[in-house]
């Protein structure tokens, strides 16, 4: 049990340690640290207090053992259920009235003060009331893991995440229900020794899915504050880069204009050619290195408020010539009003509109909607086009990746820098993607950025 008390308590601390705000993350944390309470019983009992009282002949430390092993093994037996409940409870608050959610947790603590108030005090051979306990405790479980599996995601990631919580989190602890509070119940005891197998499998499948999948949303924070460091360092790379080129090219040039004056008073036809060749090129590489800085520097927010609607008309309009063959549906919700940066946003749903738009190169279906999701609206850009598989798809956001190889003026930040916009307006980007299906692009805003 030594392994499931260290496993347990080294992914509660994980867990809170990641992201302490969140009240999702700090149930679940409660949820193993709970459980590793009862493992410390179980160890307390099995090995340290048969060690001590063969070592210590001294009663009174041994009994201050026991009093204290009995008080981990009650946090064990009633705190897991409640904090499962709490789990589900913040998970899936979508249904919760303020009024309901406010009281709702101290209703669900009622049954575990009564068990402790007024059934039978704890002994070593009967920790709980088995039978008792099992009633309020049992339909937690159940009731916790329906609310669970019931969440409905409409953003991508958010799926993918939401269907390995429930693989990583609801079979162990269906199992810990069956074996901690059923089977007791029945007269089957210390059923917990299997503890361990259960956790022999659960901690390698919770290791994965974190690191590969993402669990409670974590996969996405490593991910965006991955790429908000690569941001980073490609706007300083770049701003330095900018400046030494443009101080070099403009060294060229002005001793390529005293050759070029020279060549025209001569009346050197071939070596003038030459020349504007030479400036041609410093142009071109003058001109290439500030479009990337443009794209990839850090520029302030000028926050106005503007109606999404008339964004959206605004940006389409220009458009127009590309879209002959396009059909384009809008359903915008009507009077909605976004606090943001007009300029910085008309450049990303532009570049976002041209990356469906090319994906469409004979003819499409082309449609732009809001959707309130949770406390955010979110504005899906959803095109037919051709798509991407999902080697493609992990890496578009990725600064100057490209699959369009062939132009010489892209340089792979179109997203990159819409991800950027968004995170600077609190928001996030997401894109999901099928080949042949086509692509759907979510810009999501806090609901703090709705002009109320």
């Amino acid at each position: 049990m030594l392994f499931v008390l260290f496993a347990l308590w080294i992914i509660a601390l994980g867990l809170v340690m990641i992201d302490p705000r969140s009240s999702t993350m700090r149930w679940m944390s409660a949820i193993a640290f709970t459980g590793g309470f009862g493992a410390l019983a179980a160890v307390l009992s099995e090995t340290f207090i048969p060690y001590i009282q063969q070592t210590v002949p001294n009663p009174s430390i041994s009994t201050m053992l026991y009093h204290f092993m009995g008080i981990c093994s009650l946090i064990s037996y009633y705190g897991l259920p409640y904090s499962f409940a709490m789990l589900s409870l913040s998970y899936n608050a979508k249904w919760q009235k303020p009024a309901l959610r406010k009281w709702l947790p101290f209703v669900l603590l009622l049954p575990a003060i009564a068990c402790m108030l007024f059934t039978r005090g704890y002994t070593e051979e009967m920790p709980i009331t088995f039978p008792i306990v099992a009633l309020w405790a049992v339909p937690y479980f159940i009731i916790g893991s329906v609310l669970i599996v019931m969440k409905t995601e409409r953003l991508p990631a958010l799926k993918r995440t939401h269907l390995f919580t429930c693989l990583a989190l609801l079979p162990p602890i269906l199992c810990v229900g069956v074996l901690n509070y059923v089977m007791p119940s029945f007269g089957y005891y210390r059923m917990w020794v299997y503890h361990v197998w259960i956790l022999a499998f659960v901690v390698p499948f919770f290791v994965y899915t974190f690191f590969k999948y993402g669990f409670l949303g974590m996969r996405l924070l490593i991910e965006r504050r991955k790429l908000d460091s690569t941001l980073r360092a490609i706007t300083s790379g770049t701003a330095i880069l900018n400046h030494a080129i443009k101080n070099d090219v403009g060294k060229m040039r002005l001793f390529l204009e005293k050759m070029k004056q020279h060549a025209e008073e001569t009346q050197q036809t071939e070596l003038l050619q030459d020349i504007e060749v030479v400036m041609g090129a410093s142009g071109h590489i003058r001109d290439m290195i500030s479009r990337v800085h443009e794209q990839t520097q850090e520029l302030p927010l000028r926050v106005t408020s503007v109606p999404i609607g008339e964004l959206i008309d605004e940006v389409l309009l220009p458009l127009q010539p590309f879209l002959a063959n396009i059909a384009v549906q809008l359903n915008i919700a009507e009077n909605l009003t976004l606090q943001i940066d007009r300029i910085q946003m008309a450049e990303t749903l532009t570049n976002v509109l041209m990356n469906a738009i090319e994906a469409m190169p004979h003819n499409g279906e082309l449609m732009i909607r809001t959707l309130h999701v949770k406390k955010n609206i979110v504005l899906e850009i959803k095109d037919n086009g051709m798509g991407m598989d999902k080697d493609v798809l992990k890496q578009v956001l990725e600064p100057f990746y490209t699959t369009k190889s062939g132009s010489r003026n892209n340089f792979g930040l179109g997203l990159a820098y819409c991800y950027n916009v968004m995170k600077k307006h609190g928001g996030s980007l997401e894109l999901s993607s099928s080949p042949g299906k086509g692509t759907s692009v979510f810009l999501t805003f806090p609901n703090s950025r709705i002009l109320t």
